[in-house]
């Protein structure tokens, strides 16, 4: 019976050991994402009140761009989601602005709803639309692209890019 109990004793403890190592190597990967995150800016360095006055301003940023007034870059991080219930809130497939998730909807905290963004270095000219919000946790320099499946967003990962407003 001692044996028993003792099998018992060890087995419990192997296995909050497990959940607690992974518990910590997953708030350890989320803070490194959050600390790339938080020391993301602009190209140009401005800082994030200089940032959010140009981006809500809908002004070109014609320093970086040279004369030909190209829109402001923002380097992000850039993940993806999908209509699952414990990516989302409680009504998976409706965005923050109230509209129906489709291809090329994406979520961000610093652009206002209807801004649209191109994201050059992953997907060319494609035009993405900012209809829905993140956790506040996850910052402004942070876009989330929604996908129609949890295997896509999941093969998508994590990456970094820049970011090109083109209207807000």
């Amino acid at each position: 019976m001692n044996k028993q109990k003792n099998l018992i004793v060890i087995l419990f403890a192997a296995v909050v050991f497990f959940f607690s190592a992974l518990i910590l190597t997953i708030e350890a990967k989320t803070d490194n994402i959050n600390n790339l995150a938080q020391g993301y800016s602009s190209e140009k360095s401005y800082s994030l009140s200089e940032s959010n006055n140009l981006l809500l301003s809908g002004k070109k940023d014609t320093e970086a761009g040279s004369s030909q007034g190209k829109y402001q870059k923002i380097k992000v991080i850039i993940t993806a989601y999908s209509s699952t219930t414990w990516q989302t809130d409680d009504t998976p497939i409706e965005t923050a602005s109230g509209l129906t998730v489709k291809d090329g909807i994406v979520a961000n905290n610093l652009l206002p709803f209807g801004t649209e963004i191109k994201i050059p270095e992953l997907y060319g000219d494609k035009v993405f639309t900012v209809e829905d919000r993140m956790h506040s946790r996850k910052g402004n320099y942070h876009v989330d692209i929604w996908f129609p499946t949890l295997e896509q967003a999941q093969k998508f990962g994590v990456k970094e890019a820049y970011i090109e407003v083109l209207s807000i």
